[in-house]
């Protein structure tokens, strides 16, 4: 008996494996913990993501393969390709919520400066900043907002603000927030004017975070213009299907079934390179 449970624990973690590898781990994983803070590194679709991302993906493929196929048959075949949608929904919705953390944070350190400017203790500045952030906004569902008020908890039960803010870099990993957490330590360690520091750091990483804002909108509209190029073709070779198929018949019989996925693979390939090169890390 025991030797019949090796074989079933390996097949379930190859399982795991596959679902975290294509996006489906929400299906999987067990309801989170209240208690568990928030990795802002990691992303599981709930289920009603799930079932958008494999639904619109399976209907996109199924329409692409029949523009071209024009045979229900194959495209049903390859609209199952669409249960593997979620994995990159993942990462579309991971990078969102990273981006507007980032957004957020910037607002937070304006706020923090203009608290020390008004001649506040550090600790205090950060409960101004959660107030401030609760009339800037209004959603309190907002990430930005409930990190501030786990820090501001965590003071009131007499934590230090540096292991606060640690923790906080460690789930976000993001590079503005851990040269902000160090400027920070080592101001308090070092003895240093706090005020000057923080003026200098928050201008700095502001300037930066808004330069990465302007950089991200004009990406966006180069990978709006790209997707555009992406559908002619389909809707080109739909249009030529479905106004003129006497002249497009020679394409579905024959050697033309084998020029059709030749021209097919043709289009995936420059599609892959076209959004590698959109995809520009900042």
């Amino acid at each position: 008996m025991a030797g019949r449970g090796k074989p079933t624990g390996g097949r379930a973690a190859l399982w795991r494996r596959a679902a975290v590898w294509s996006g489906w781990e929400g299906m999987l994983a067990q309801r989170p913990s209240r208690s568990r803070l928030v990795r802002y590194t990691e992303y599981t679709l709930s289920g009603r993501e799930l079932a958008f991302a494999a639904a619109a993906g399976s209907v996109v493929i199924y329409a692409a393969f029949y523009l071209i196929y024009q045979s229900a048959a194959i495209s049903l075949a390859a609209a199952v390709l669409g249960l593997l949608t979620p994995r990159w929904r993942r990462q579309a919705l991971l990078e969102r919520r990273r981006s507007r953390l980032k957004l957020q944070f910037k607002e937070a350190l304006y706020s923090l400066t203009s608290s020390l400017a008004a001649g506040r203790s550090l600790e205090n500045s950060f409960r101004g900043v959660l107030e401030d952030m609760k009339l800037l906004y209004s959603d309190s569902g907002a990430d930005m907002l409930k990190e501030f008020q786990i820090i501001c908890h965590r003071l009131d039960n007499f934590d230090p603000l540096e292991l606060a803010l640690r923790d906080l870099d460690e789930r976000s990993r993001i590079d503005e927030m851990t040269q902000f957490v160090d400027a920070l330590t080592t101001c308090k360690r070092s003895g240093g004017d706090l005020l000057e520091v923080m003026k200098r750091t928050s201008t700095i990483i502001g300037d930066k975070l808004t330069v990465e804002g302007e950089i991200k909108i004009l990406l966006a509209q180069k990978r709006l213009e790209s997707r555009i190029m992406m559908a002619v073709p389909f809707v080109f070779l739909g249009f030529l299907g479905f106004a003129a198929p006497d002249y497009m018949a020679p394409l579905y019989s024959g050697l033309g079934y084998a020029l059709l996925t030749f021209l097919f693979v043709l289009l995936l390939g420059c599609f892959w390179l076209m959004d590698r090169i959109m995809r520009i890390d900042i």
